[in-house]
């Protein structure tokens, strides 16, 4: 267990304890944002044929040509293409045995059923395997799939993929204070976590399958972390990370026999954030604070939530920012706002309990000292 981790260090320990999910069978056009379980080849020589990257004539042998015949797109020629022979041949067309080269219609001369022209050998043909050869590595294990990359595949030959399963998350909102719709009153606060965060954590790559609003006693937080861990993948809670008289997370883990990974770690906003190890599941507790909530689940939970995929880790990129920052003195500071023609700007209303600088950002500026403007930055982005 790591307590009051810097930074990165929690980032490096949130990804490490736990194993890749198992997989599932999809088709592939339901694959988009889902995780390659394996590595995946191609089936296929991609063009899986010789074909025409034209429209114009196949030809054989040299100028002129006699036009017998028309190849159309996945109508190939069954026979040889004989010396001083052309046919029409469509974009993508195969190619047939015999031919030298393809004229492009707008270069050919024709009359009546004869042909002339200017043609190379090999002129305006895609050979079989000139993207990609049979066997060869398309997609790697850890692979979150786009639309292209779902096309890639299916030009060569998969109609099915084995990717990770969702993880499925079940989020217990703790808090008495906490009003769950309609306006205020009365003291309360309206809930903004759970109406946010199964968002996040969609982007993410996992399923929220449940939303519990628990009161603030020691019992029912036990109860609700015992039964939520029954049938997910990782559980997440709001509020009660901290030392108060009504927080509970910490003794709920030490009750359920879990173990802290992280237990605080050495960022503004978002400190009593921590993650634990409950039954061999991951448990992410976030400070109820809304912004903080948001720091942690991108410190801790996207590292952890990236192992369980399978995800392979990357580098955060660097910005210049074009404000000064500060930094708390052995903390990092994340600081919300949006990359402008390259450079960093600092959002407004950044108070850890405030919505509108999250509502109005993309990212976190990762401010490890103070810099000033002109100066490089790592850049966090939101989901």
């Amino acid at each position: 267990m790591i307590q009051e981790a810097s930074w990165r260090d929690a980032r490096v320990a949130a990804a490490q304890p736990w194993n890749v999910l198992p997989s599932e069978k999809k088709e592939l056009s339901l694959c988009a944002d889902r995780t390659v379980f394996e590595n995946i080849y191609a089936l296929v020589e991609l063009p899986t044929y010789a074909t025409s990257a034209m429209d114009g004539y196949a030809v054989a042998g040299s100028s002129p040509w006699k036009i017998v015949g028309e190849i159309k797109a996945g109508k190939p020629m069954e026979s040889v293409l004989s010396d001083g022979t052309a046919v029409k041949i469509a974009t993508g067309g195969v190619i047939p045995e015999g031919t030298y080269g393809v004229l492009r219609w707008e270069n050919a001369t024709v009359v009546g059923e004869i042909l002339t022209g200017e043609v190379a050998h090999n002129q305006e043909i895609r050979p079989a395997g000139l993207e990609s050869e049979k066997g060869a590595l398309l997609a790697p294990k850890g692979t979150v799939l786009n639309p292209g990359l779902i096309g890639l595949l299916a030009a060569a030959g998969h109609d099915t993929i084995y990717v990770v399963t969702k993880p499925r998350v079940k989020i217990i909102l703790l808090g008495d204070e906490i009003q769950l719709d309609g306006i205020p009153s009365n003291g309360l606060v309206r809930d903004a976590l759970g109406p946010q965060l199964p968002a996040w954590l969609h982007r993410m790559g996992v399923e929220v399958i449940e939303i519990k609003y628990v009161s603030d006693e020691l019992e029912l937080v036990v109860d609700a972390i015992r039964i939520a861990l029954v049938d997910s993948d990782i559980v997440i809670t709001t509020g009660g990370t901290a030392d108060g008289p009504r927080d509970h997370v910490h003794a709920a883990i030490s009750a359920l026999g879990g173990e802290l990974v992280v237990d605080r770690v050495k960022v503004r906003p978002g400190h009593p954030m921590l993650l634990a190890s409950v039954a061999g599941k991951p448990l992410l507790g976030l400070p109820g604070n809304p912004q903080s909530a948001i720091v942690a689940l991108l410190s801790l939970g996207q590292p952890m939530i990236n192992s369980l995929l399978g995800h392979v880790g990357s580098a955060l990129n660097s910005v210049i920012t074009g404000d000064d920052l500060d930094a708390p003195d052995g903390f990092t500071r994340l600081v919300l706002g949006n990359m402008v023609d390259g450079w960093f700007e600092m959002g407004e209303h950044l108070g850890s309990a405030m919505l509108r600088g999250l509502a109005n950002s993309s990212g976190f500026a990762v401010v490890e000292k103070s810099v000033e403007e002109g100066e490089i930055v790592a850049w966090l982005p939101l989901p």
